[in-house]
């Protein structure tokens, strides 16, 4: 009996640790692979010649500012694709509503509407962003890039700045 009672205890915290794991990931911040050049150099630089799991860069995403979707110009986002909600993708928020964006290649500019943000990858040869798929809804954001976790020689906090883009004002 003993042995059955030792494992129902291990059960019962193995369930309550995976639903507070579970709620803080959901509701208060996670971490997030980096795959890819669309933001380089922020993350993934180039000087990383192999690319793998323990070369990419792992970020911490805050989910607390989805309670009221106030971001800022030059805020790290992780969004769902407008084109494929399955996948996911890190961009900087470079329009906000009612900013006047000038389209690359193009003499048209386009006015964010409400509840939409323009994003950008920080490495515009390498990047599907905005200038692809247009002003995404603020609904698809799923939390904001706060600092770099890994590898280890990499770790900072993600600074706000906007990359060279067609932001008129």
């Amino acid at each position: 009996m003993r042995g059955a009672s030792f494992i129902w205890t291990v059960c019962k915290s193995s369930f309550t640790f995976g639903l507070i794991g579970l709620t803080v990931s959901d509701r208060v911040a996670s971490v997030v692979h980096v795959r890819g050049l669309s933001m380089s150099p922020t993350f993934n630089p180039p000087n990383n010649t192999s690319f793998g799991l323990f070369t990419d860069d792992h970020v911490l995403v805050e989910k607390r500012c989805l309670m009221d979707y106030k971001f800022s110009h030059g805020d790290v986002v992780v969004f769902c694709s407008p084109r494929n909600y399955k996948e996911k993708q890190i961009k900087r928020i470079t329009g906000l509503p009612g900013d006047w964006i000038n389209v690359p290649f193009s003499y048209d500019a386009v006015k964010i509407p409400e509840g939409h943000c323009w994003v950008e990858g920080d490495n515009p040869t390498d990047s599907l962003d905005s200038r692809s798929f247009g002003p995404i809804p603020l609904g698809l954001i799923r939390g904001r890039v706060t600092h770099i976790l890994w590898p280890p020689q990499r770790v900072q906090k993600i600074d706000k700045k906007l990359p060279r883009s067609g932001l008129t004002f």
